[in-house]
This record gives C-alpha cells, sequence and structure tokens, in this order.
C-alpha cells in the first residue's frame, strides 16, 4: 500500500530543493561514523559573485530538514542566498553510532558539515523549535561561523519547569509522550495543536505519517530528555554577538508568545522580535509567506552590516 507521506517526502519535497537549485549531499563528519546529510547548492558561486551570506536552515522534531523547510528554500534562494538544508542526527538521512544526545552534539555535526562544505564563516542559522535550541548553541560554540541567528518557537535553554508546563498544558506524561507519540491520536495532537486553524487530518494519512517520521525512537527519546536541563543547573542567557531574529507565531501553543517576549528582554539589544498573527507553532508551514517575508528582510539588514572580519 502506498505511503502518502513518504511519497510527499520522497517526490514533491525532492523537486522543491532541486526547483531551488539544492542537491542532497552526505558528509561523513568523525572519524565514528557519523554522517549528515544536506541539502546543499549545486553550484557554488565564485567569491566574486558572492553578494549574499549563507543560510543554514535547521529543523525541529517532527521532520526532517526538506519536510520543515520546504517552502522556505526557494525563497531564499531566488533572493540570492546559498541555502544549506542539514538533518540532524537520527532524522533524515543522518545517523551515528555516538551515544552522544546532547545539542551541544547535534550543533557541532552542522558545523563539522558545515566546514567540510567550505562554509566557516559568516553564516545565517535559522532555527525551528528543537532547532533553534541547536541555532542558539551554534552560535555560541561557533561565533566565527554564526553571524546571525532566526530562532522560532524556541529558548536558549529547555528546563523542567518549561517542560512541567507543557506537559500540564497537553495533559501529557512526559515529553516523549507528546513528540514521538505511539497511537495515532497522540499523532493527531501533535499535529492538530501545532497549527492556529486546525486542520481535517485522515487516519489514513495520520498512520502513514507516524511511520515515516517518528523512526530512530529510542535515540530521539534520550534525545528529549537530555535537552532538559534542572531550573537549578540553568544559567542566564549568554550574552551573544550575534543579531537575532525571534520570529513567534501569536497563537503558538508549544511556546506561547509570552515566552517569545521574556526570552527578547533575556537577550537585550541584539534580539528583536516580530511577531506572526493567525499562526501557530508551524508558522513557517501555516503562513510562509508572512514567515518568508519576515526572514528575508531580517537577512538583507544582516547582509547590510559591514563585516568585522
Amino acid at each position: 500500500m502506498v505511503n502518502f507521506v513518504q511519497v510527499l517526502r520522497d517526490h514533491f519535497v525532492d523537486r522543491l530543493g532541486k526547483r531551488a537549485g539544492l542537491r542532497q549531499h552526505s558528509i561523513a563528519v568523525d572519524d565514528a561514523g557519523t554522517i549528515i546529510n544536506f541539502w546543499v547548492p549545486k553550484h557554488k558561486k565564485a567569491p566574486e559573485e558572492k553578494q549574499k551570506h549563507a543560510v543554514v536552515l535547521v529543523h525541529g522534531f517532527a521532520g526532517d530538514g526538506m519536510m520543515t523547510w520546504g517552502f522556505q528554500v526557494g525563497a531564499l534562494a531566488k533572493r540570492g542566498y546559498d541555502v544549506y538544508v542539514p538533518d540532524l542526527v537520527h532524522f533524515g538521512g543522518s545517523t551515528s553510532p555516538s551515544p552522544d544526545r546532547s545539542v551541544a552534539f547535534q550543533a557541532w555535526c552542522i558545523a563539522a558539515g558545515l566546514a567540510q562544505l567550505g562554509v566557516v564563516e559568516r553564516c545565517t542559522v535559522v532555527g525551528f523549535s528543537y532547532g533553534g535550541l541547536v541555532a542558539f548553541e551554534m552560535a555560541t560554540a561557533f561565533p566565527v561561523l554564526v553571524r546571525a541567528v532566526v530562532v522560532s518557537g524556541a529558548v536558549v535553554s529547555y528546563t523542567a519547569s518549561m517542560n512541567d508546563a507543557i506537559l500540564r498544558r497537553f495533559g501529557v506524561a512526559s515529553i516523549t509522550d507528546l513528540m514521538l507519540p505511539d497511537t495515532l491520536r497522540g499523532v493527531a495532537r501533535l499535529l492538530t495543536t501545532a497549527f492556529y486553524k486546525e486542520p481535517w487530518l485522515p487516519r489514513r494519512l495520520l498512520k502513514d505519517f507516524q511511520k515515516v517520521m517518528f523512526s530512530n525512537r529510542k535515540e530521539r527519546g534520550e534525545m528529549l530528555e537530555d535537552m532538559i536541563i534542572k531550573d537549578e543547573a540553568a544559567l542566564p542567557a549568554p550574552v551573544f554577538q550575534q543579531n537575532i531574529l525571534l520570529l513567534w507565531a501569536e497563537n503558538d501553543n508549544f511556546f506561547p508568545l509570552e515566552m517569545g517576549k521574556r526570552l527578547k528582554e533575556d537577550l537585550g539589544e541584539k534580539a528583536t522580535l516580530r511577531t506572526i498573527s493567525k499562526a501557530g507553532h508551524l508558522a513557517h508551514l501555516e503562513r510562509p509567506c508572512v514567515y518568508n517575508r519576515s526572514l528575508k528582510k531580517f537577512l538583507d539588514q544582516v547582509d547590510a552590516i559591514p563585516s568585522s572580519n
């Protein structure tokens, strides 16, 4: 029986990537056998042709790179940006034998892959949800690589109290129950609550989505547990060198807008908060044109800033 989500992933999303001038490329980033799958520009520009910097799009927990960013890659490539879309470890085509489940490991793997692709400085990292945690970690650990950061629906550190609040809000026992559902009812809850306007999702589509998008359950469950920080161990938000855009949905059920406002205050003058009305957690999919306009405006502003290198 045809799996419609697999067909979408293998053909429609693949076509979006290719129309944006991207190709898939797998990179071994360490000697242990960690492989990171990227969508990368098909044709490298010569240094004299480059007018805009590279943009790296980091996905969240209920998808892979192109399933998450299919509506953004074309808009950014058309604008002249070199777009890189990695799959996080244990998602899509990325694998690793390492027992490390930390956000820091994910950030290191992406940075190592980018280095092999020749991206070693002045990129903007765009992170959604769990990918936002990775984006903030990359900005902290690799300040030369990361020139600017865009984050949607994520925080710098995901604390135990934040986790408890989400569990109460959704009526689940653990973050794994929410993010790695093993029932169709759980899949429906995860997807429908991520939108402002609740979509109608047929049972067949939910079943297909569960089969395709929730693989590597053991590794991903351990990643979810590892990202939770005890409140007393959480440090104040670091003083970032980079300009930061918090691109927040006004109706995000996972990370409500109030969290975005508090985060902006914590990050200080380097951060700008822009909101998207009538959108939920998946604002980049639900209102892609609005999301893309704000994203492109920020990226153009970053390009206008003289490099200090």
